[in-house]
């Protein structure tokens, strides 16, 4: 059966005539109607997106579903909705091929099925492509003209001001200058945008944006010209990207009401300069892989932790240690926080909890219902990692051991079981009794041309079993479907993650009846492939202030809490 995929674009949600949504909508479901003869067709719209690359929404939905087999025409009303950008048009155009999809464009009305047609295509989107680089170009000549002239041309506005509507540019804000001329003040008197940001916490000062300060964001501001009333624009490929040569730079002084004086700005630059020229700024850091950068976060303050690297070992090893976010970025009498854990203790208890989970679902796998909750904390809190360890919440255990009955069979492959509670679904339900149904009466229809004197013919026979076994066919799929929407719902459900985590420790020989040895196998195997696995499976970990592990939350949104001995 025939089915169109209808793709509608426009730049903006104010784009009117031939180009706007109802139009191209209209055309489309005409020319599939009357003209393809497809009278099945699915609209996806993408409203307020740009041509330049397909990362759309509803672009990449109907991709989706061109993979799966669910259409035979793609419909654009001009190429240039699909993309301006010449590959990525090629690499779509390729792949519908692959599904034997016809692609037609309304209006530039050719026949991709011939070899003419084909290049035809490719030369137009040759030009629409040009034409959108040349429109970026007279975009980016008007940008600069601006800024010779002193006119805003869209950004962030800084600390200290705010965006005037009236004069389309930026005026002081009174109270945030204040805050800009205590920065400068305060780094002209310490020397130091640590002791500067150290002052602003103790203060209670927070950035315009209501955040913490680094002290990258006090260097910038230092070193912004804008403060001084110099507009600068062009400075950078991209907002946080590699800096112009100065002779592309738009410079225009006195612009704009200065928050501090020429002279001042001058002075902590140089300041800035040379402290930096102290440290060696253009010394090379060392590569460090840090396992669980990202992963960590402390219980007390709930931010993350910062990776560092612990004194070296004996054997010239230098394991990662991890600290709060506050005790790194505080001097010691504005800490919050004292927390901290080194990789030394982590990496065992983290990497052998992973493998006592997969030995887990290995017995439940085997056991059943027969094996209980106790004994599945049992063989999760096997080992020496665990010797301060009294148990897990009961209510994280109870749910981890339901969802690992619910799943018993099939972790290790790709597919899911079908909870054991889905019954609970009524639609489901519905389906499965109608499905039973339908297999009785294909039973009663083979008896009746096996053993019915009155036998049917097999003509007869074999045109109502077909009809049967589709019917059986439909409904089984529409069960998986649903199933799938079911288990989804399923906090937890979702135990993938055990299959890559078992992969991995196969793979490097780390999975057996014993502990893991972390300590041993992290300075032989790849960290960063170990940082990859840890972040496929654990989303997040929990630290005390007492260096305890307090919880550990998996990618599939299982989470463990730790009960620990006094």
């Amino acid at each position: 059966m025939e089915k169109a995929a209808l793709y509608i674009r426009v730049s903006t949600h104010h784009q009117i005539d031939k180009d706007s949504l109802p139009f191209q909508k209209k055309e489309l479901i005409n020319y599939s109607k009357y003209v393809l003869g497809v009278d099945e067709y699915e609209i996806f719209e993408d409203a307020g997106y740009s041509g330049k690359n397909t990362d759309r929404p509803k672009f990449q939905e109907m991709m989706s579903r061109i993979r799966a087999g669910e259409f035979t025409h793609v419909l654009v009303w001009k190429i240039d909705r699909v993309s301006r950008n010449l590959r990525d048009f090629t690499e779509m155009y390729d792949e519908i091929k692959k599904y034997n999809v016809t692609f037609i464009s309304k209006n530039e009305q050719f026949d991709t099925s011939t070899a003419m047609g084909e290049a035809m295509l490719k030369i137009i989107l040759v030009f629409a492509e040009l034409e959108r680089k040349l429109t970026a170009e007279r975009v980016y000549s008007i940008m600069l003209s601006r800024a010779e002239k002193g006119l805003w041309n869209g950004a962030p506005v800084p600390l200290g001001y705010d965006f005037d509507e009236e004069l389309k540019f930026a005026v002081v804000n009174e109270e945030e200058a204040k805050i800009v001329k205590f920065i400068f003040d305060t780094y002209e008197e310490v020397k130091s945008t640590g002791e500067v940001k150290h002052r602003l916490e103790a203060n209670g000062i927070r950035t315009k944006r209501n955040g913490h300060w680094t002290t990258k964001t006090i260097s910038d501001v230092i070193r912004n010209p804008f403060y001084v009333g110099t507009y600068r624009y062009n400075y950078r490929y991209s907002p946080h990207g590699k800096i112009r040569p100065e002779e592309e730079w738009v410079v225009v002084e006195d612009n704009h009401p200065a928050i501090v004086s020429k002279e001042q700005y001058e002075k902590l630059n140089k300041i800035m300069d040379s402290n930096a020229h102290g440290r060696g700024t253009d010394r090379t850091k060392e590569n460090h892989i840090h396992v669980f950068k990202g992963l960590i976060s402390c219980s007390k303050c709930n931010k993350n932790y910062i990776a560092s690297t612990d004194r070296p070992r004996s054997d010239g090893y230098r394991p990662s240690v991890y600290r709060c976010y506050n005790y790194v970025h505080n001097k010691k009498q504005y800490r919050t926080c004292s927390g901290g854990i080194g990789e030394v203790k982590l990496g065992p208890f983290v990497i052998n909890y992973i493998a006592n989970l997969i030995k887990s679902n290995e017995f439940i796998s085997t056991y059943g219902s027969k094996g209980t909750e106790k004994e599945v904390e049992k063989i999760l809190l096997k080992g020496s990692s665990f010797k301060g360890v009294a148990g897990i919440i009961a209510q994280d255990l109870k749910h981890t051991y339901e969802v690992l009955l619910k799943n018993t069979g099939d972790i290790l492959f790709d597919s899911i079981e079908e909870p054991k509670d889905i019954e609970q679904d009524m639609e489901l339900e519905s389906l499965k009794s109608e499905k039973k149904k339908i297999e009785r009466a294909l039973q009663r229809l083979e008896d009746l041309y096996l053993f019915s004197e009155d036998s049917m013919s097999e003509k007869n026979y074999l045109v109502k079993k077909q009809e049967l076994e589709k019917r059986i066919n439909s409904i089984n799929d529409k069960i998986k479907k649903r199933s799938q929407e079911y288990s989804r719902n399923l906090p937890g459900h979702d135990l993938s993650f055990i299959k890559k985590a078992t992969q991995y420790l196969l793979a490097h020989n780390l999975y057996n009846d014993r502990a893991i040895n972390y300590n041993k196998i992290v300075k032989m195997i790849d960290k960063k492939l170990l940082q990859d696995f840890m972040q496929c499976v654990v989303k997040k970990i929990t630290v005390d202030e007492d260096k305890t592990i307090s919880s550990i939350e998996f990618v599939n949104g299982l989470s463990h809490r730790f009960i620990y001995r006094k």
